[in-house]
């Protein structure tokens, strides 16, 4: 399936401004933009190819920049090896060309682009869907053997969409390039496909069945681990950074078993997740997805043979009498990593469950106005508090005028507009995943993202996925997102800056930040990012107070 995503080189335009622009850091090697009259891509037969343990590949160089596209890290997970952990991608002889992405993992994209403002704003890269996904993405300044870090990058969607580069924010040149940095993406198996526990119809053969999209991002992982090194990065030094779903990957392959020694820090960005599903729970489900498909224990296997569009299909109905038999609060439930005691620990992450993500320091972030109500409907920035008091009342009941009012007491100069849309984004889930955190012994960091773009008329404030440009050094290529500029560009050296160090030390201080302090349960430390850092304490304590537990 094809997507109307933008055209490749079109990005080179943009990507070649935001590299131009060095980090402020002194941590970051000094870099010369390119010359706009020099040809800035080289690719070619004897190019840009680096040794894998199952082959060469030949990527392209751009602004200086390795580039290796869609490498594959396993192999097909069609047919047989449909809900199987994944298996070692056949080993080839020739120099393969990995020069385009990977194959997005299967999920529903019937009216991906139906709002045209959503479009826009986060312009979607999709190409093929296919179960042949297990393929990742690696930008490096050098095939040297220097050693540097390596940030992998575990994309946003639940664990239902999405995929390495569903946007431009994601894009990995700048930050490898300037930062001096190994950046790698990764597709893995998603939703249904991903996480259905069969185990309990279909016994020892789909044991692992629930899990295994996560297990992909393991054998990702250990990928990194064994090849890394011949693309000029530090298999000992490897940070894990996702956002939204994406963040909740992080604090699971954290707390996964087979993650030790083989990640080394983490990053959650405006998601997390201290346990995973309930196995019962979890087979109940595989019961219900068997029966949609009137199959039997004897049968099973009939579901490594249909189209994965229609296992998909199979599947969301099994899921939706799930919901209604067995109703989860929020966003549990469903598709998701498993706590089966094997993979992914039962009881909570980091704690006795994890004890080797003890060493592995934590930052956690979210920004200010996640779920903004407001973002494409101007008439709804006029709501009061009155008004806004009424549309809480479905979520929290007889306690929605006490949480209004907590906020409005942490911020008085805020509208009921901005209150509404930061009481619908509460940052109760950061604060437990850095609570269950600091009781280990590597450090956790809490930042809150405030800073809002001149678009949209301001209505799109500090809106989920804003941030992730800012880590990586494109809100000049991620325009649709920040407006681009000096503005943004200038917190974006502070924020980037502050990533590179913790990767490096596992510390995010820098020299153009506030003095960043571990967060504690006592004081709740937290790092407001916008166009004026500063730590406050609790800064959002009486909200939170009021919040039901």
């Amino acid at each position: 399936m094809k997507s109307n995503r933008r055209d490749f080189f079109k990005k080179v335009g943009v990507g070649t401004l935001a590299a131009s622009v060095p980090f402020s850091s002194q941590a970051f090697a000094a870099q010369s933009p390119p010359n706009s009259e020099d040809q800035f891509l080289q690719i070619g037969d004897h190019i840009a190819i680096a040794e894998t343990t199952h082959g060469k590949v030949r990527g392209y160089i751009l602004n200086s920049t390795y580039t290796y596209l869609g490498i594959p890290y396993g192999a097909d997970t069609a047919g047989k090896n449909r809900f199987m952990p994944p298996q070692k991608p056949a080993p080839w002889t020739e120099v393969k060309p990995t020069i385009w992405w990977g194959n997005t993992a299967p999920q529903i994209m019937d009216n991906r682009y139906a709002s045209v403002h959503y479009s826009f704003a986060d312009h979607w890269n999709y190409d093929d869907v296919s179960e042949d996904c297990l393929k990742l993405n690696v930008w490096t300044p050098s095939l040297d053997s220097k050693r540097r870090p390596v940030l992998v990058w575990l994309h946003g969607g639940g664990f239902t969409n999405g995929n390495a580069i569903e946007q431009d924010g994601y894009h990995g040149e700048n930050f490898a390039q300037q930062g001096d940095v190994v950046f790698v993406s990764i597709n893995h198996r998603l939703g249904p496909i991903g996480f259905t526990d069969l185990s309990g119809v279909g016994g020892e053969k789909y044991r692992d069945s629930g899990n295994v999209g996560m297990l992909d991002i393991i054998a990702a992982l250990e990928w990194v681990r064994d090849n890394i090194a011949h693309f000029g990065g530090d298999p000992g030094n490897v940070t894990i950074m996702g956002q939204s779903g994406g963040g909740a990957k992080v604090t699971c392959a954290m707390a996964m078993p087979a993650s030790k020694g083989i990640v080394h820090k983490g990053v959650a960005l405006s998601g997390s997740m201290l346990t995973a599903n309930d196995k019962e729970y979890a087979q109940t489900l595989g019961r219900y997805v068997m029966e949609e498909a009137k199959l039997n224990p004897e049968s099973l296997d009939k579901l490594q043979e249909i189209s994965w569009r229609e296992y998909l299909d199979i599947a969301n109905k099994a899921l939706d009498r799930m919901r209604k038999e067995f109703p989860q609060p929020g966003f549990r439930g469903g598709f998701g990593p498993i706590a089966d005691g094997i993979h992914i620990p039962k009881g909570e992450f980091f704690s006795e469950t994890s004890t080797h993500a003890a060493e592995m320091p934590l930052m956690v972030c979210t920004t200010f106005h996640e779920w903004n109500p407001t973002r494409t409907t101007a008439e709804l920035e006029k709501i009061d508090r009155s008004g806004v008091i009424t549309q809480l009342k479905e979520r929290f009941g007889e306690k929605s005028e006490e949480i209004y009012s907590g906020y409005q007491k942490d911020f008085p100069n805020a509208s009921p507009a901005d209150l509404w849309a930061m009481i619908l984004s509460n940052r109760q889930g950061a604060i437990n995943t850095s609570t269950a955190k600091s009781k280990q012994s590597a450090p956790v960091y809490l930042a809150w993202f405030g800073w809002e773009p001149n678009l949209y008329d301001g209505r799109m404030k500090a809106f989920h996925c804003i941030d992730i440009c800012f880590w990586f050094k494109n809100t000049d290529r991620m325009y649709t997102h920040t407006g681009g500029g000096a503005r943004p560009r200038a917190l974006a050296d502070k924020m980037s800056a502050s990533l590179l160090a913790f990767m490096r030390t596992g510390n995010p201080n820098v020299p153009n930040l506030p003095a960043w302090p571990e967060f504690s349960t006592a004081n709740a430390e937290t790092l407001i990012l916008n166009d004026t850092c500063q730590v406050k304490n609790k800064p959002d304590g009486n909200g939170l107070a009021a919040l039901p537990a």
